[in-house]
């Protein structure tokens, strides 16, 4: 039986935990909930008493749970959760007809109502990410209502509760049949190989398919392309299939090489006339200077923090830095593809790293497109965080 306790919100947020923001913080309750089990339900009420909304207690890296019902007497159990995936699948029919595409989000967090766990579908597979063990703890319940969804033939999940945040490493299959791997799925008619049993990363992310498609239709015809943090190579597969000359494509990760090896083959691309460089992305730029080796686009999507032997990268420190590396290789009337998925600054703040960028090195640029998440990565205007992904195309003048 799930316990349930009443908790006190601080009086300065109120208001903000009444307009919906779902977010609970050791700043904004009044409560310390470390002798209670990950999972608890929690009722939070104002200082008279009041109910102002029902959630849960676990503890990831943004905060200590999630408010998910804003009813007093709805009840956290099985027919809310069939109820709430129901909801984020309809919102997405049209995702689930459209041949051309076989890989997006079901069910984002908050932003469908359940902060600490995602759902994305995979051809037939869905894959579960939990972020806490309180969210973990709603298991039976929650696994119930995904087999309940369309075209259900089997579940993974990963689990990323473990110290830090950290993935934790097992078999992952939960239910249903295992798929031969690589799983093949379509991102708006191009391939990609999934694998969902093999560590945390299953080979694409799902929030860059506008991106991806626009370089392809609009960008890549004709242009040198180099892909920093490269990962699989999936914006320089999308890169060459829009008539890319050449691709260049640099991640430290030693299984980069055949991981971007296989996804340019199953697009019918010939590797081999790529560019496929296992390689620290900060030594690349200055051996790219030293070299006078200049591209037509550059693809920069860090990850928020990244370590290897001799640098640390930090996206809200050092972004700024990293751009003015890409903007000394790229060519005049040059592209630069500036991405982060750092959620804790706005996208108005990422547009002045680029503006300092540039006014450090005495250059000049043009704004051309920008994109945050696409509309199966649902976030709610109560908690802007949740919109962490922030895409811009500059023009080197």
């Amino acid at each position: 039986m799930t316990t349930e306790i009443t908790i006190k919100a601080n009086p300065k947020f109120i208001k903000t935990f009444q307009k919906g923001f779902p977010l609970l913080n050791n700043d904004n309750v009044t409560a310390n909930l470390d002798n209670h089990q990950e999972g608890t339900i929690l009722n939070l009420v104002d200082s008279h008493h009041r109910f102002i909304a029902k959630g849960y207690y676990g503890k990831q890296n943004k905060g200590i749970g999630w408010l998910v019902s804003w009813k007093e007497h709805e009840a956290i159990d099985q027919e809310f959760f069939n109820r709430k995936f129901q909801q984020a699948v309809n919102q997405r029919l049209h995702f689930f007809y459209d041949e051309e595409t076989t890989a997006f989000r079901v069910f984002n967090s908050e932003g469908d109502g359940f902060g600490g766990i995602t759902l994305d579908y995979f051809n037939g597979y869905y894959l579960i990410q939990w972020y806490s063990q309180g969210a973990y703890s709603f298991k039976d319940e929650i696994i119930r209502a995904i087999r309940e969804l369309p075209n259900y033939k089997g579940l993974y999940q990963k689990k990323r509760f473990a110290v830090e945040g950290k993935y934790m490493e097992e078999d992952d299959f939960v239910h249903g049949e295992r798929p031969s791997f690589p799983l093949l799925v379509k991102e708006n008619g191009t391939s990609f190989a999934i694998y969902l049993n093999d560590g945390a990363m299953v080979g694409v992310f799902l929030d860059q398919r506008e991106v991806r498609k626009l370089i392809r239709d609009k960008y890549a015809d004709g242009k040198r392309v180099l892909n920093t943090f490269s990962y699989t190579g999936a914006f320089s597969v999308f890169a060459a299939l829009g008539g890319a000359t050449e691709t260049t494509s640099v991640d430290l990760a030693n299984r980069s090489l055949s991981k971007t090896i296989e996804q340019f083959s199953i697009n019918g691309i010939d590797y081999e006339a790529q560019n496929i460089i296992v390689e620290d992305v900060f030594n690349y730029f200055k051996f790219a200077v030293k070299k006078e080796l200049s591209f037509d686009m550059v693809i920069l999507d860090p990850p928020s923090f990244a370590r290897s032997k001799k640098h640390t990268f930090s996206a809200s420190k050092d972004y700024k830095d990293l751009l003015k590396e890409a903007i000394s290789i790229t060519e005049k009337d040059g592209l630069i593809v500036a991405s982060t998925n750092c959620s804790t600054f706005d996208m108005k703040k990422f547009k002045g790293f680029i503006d300092k960028a540039f006014k450090e090195i005495g250059g000049s640029y043009k704004l051309l497109e920008e994109f945050t998440l696409p509309e199966d990565f649902k976030t709610i205007n109560q908690y802007k965080q949740g919109d962490y992904l922030k895409v811009v195309f500059i023009k080197k003048q």
